[in-house]
């Protein structure tokens, strides 16, 4: 297997950023920080914007994030067909600076919510996914207080038809229902991609759920996946 190249954006208040280096490291790979005020990536295959309170969340989760010089850099490199990965927070900036469509707000509940949480498989047409059947159940931890995904029904029904919905909250079985989710997502939605599918935004954090010493590993399912895809180009 070839060696992947990751860069993990830094933002002040990340607090995830050196657990998405590790795995990537831990998997043999190479990987670099790149701070948010760089003008330039370093030459990666893989971008993930990690989770975390990026600028305090203050305004919105995100909203401050989206003006860092980075961010144009990320942007470019997306438009040009490279793998993003946004995981919480991180997803919050992808929506909030354009690639993605759709807002997160505030968890239903209004508190945070830390929890392991059980996800649908929707696609696996994605390079994070292309490994992973259809249908597939995840245990994947999430930790979030904006976590509240919101599609108008318009926005909702385009995700639907090109295939962009990528996971959907659930229980143990794979049972789709508004009693397992746990911020009101709008359709249960906890990770969407872009049409292309080169980008993904996800609440859950699979870089949490990677390893054998941990309770659940499945995320390395979506780590394996992206390197079946980059190995097979």
């Amino acid at each position: 297997m070839n060696k992947i190249r990751f860069n993990v954006v830094t933002f002040p208040g990340s607090n995830c950023d050196h657990d998405g280096f590790h795995i990537a490291r831990t998997r043999g790979h190479e990987a670099d920080f790149v701070w948010h005020k760089d003008t330039s990536l370093k030459n990666p295959d893989v971008v993930i914007l990690p989770g975390g309170f990026s600028y305090g969340d203050y305004l919105r989760a995100g909203a401050l994030a989206k003006l860092s010089p980075i961010i144009k850099e990320v942007i470019k490199f997306a438009e040009k067909g490279g793998l993003v990965i946004g995981i919480c927070n991180g997803f919050q900036i992808l929506t909030e600076s354009g690639l993605l469509p759709g807002a997160l707000m505030m968890n239903e509940n209004l508190k945070f919510i830390c929890q392991h949480q059980y996800i649908h498989t929707e696609t696996n047409r994605t390079p994070f996914t292309t490994n992973i059947p259809v249908g597939t159940v995840l245990d994947i931890p999430i930790a979030h207080k904006e976590g509240n995904y919101y599609i108008d029904d318009d926005g909702l029904k385009r995700l639907q038809d090109n295939d962009q919905i990528v996971f959907r909250y659930c229980n143990e079985d794979g049972k789709i229902d508004r009693e397992f989710n746990p911020n009101g997502a709008v359709y249960n939605i906890a990770g969407i991609c872009n049409i292309k599918g080169n980008v993904l935004g996800m609440m859950p954090h699979p870089e949490r759920s990677a390893e054998d010493v941990v309770i659940s590993s499945d995320g390395s399912k979506i780590f394996e996946s992206i390197e079946l895809y980059l190995n097979q180009l």
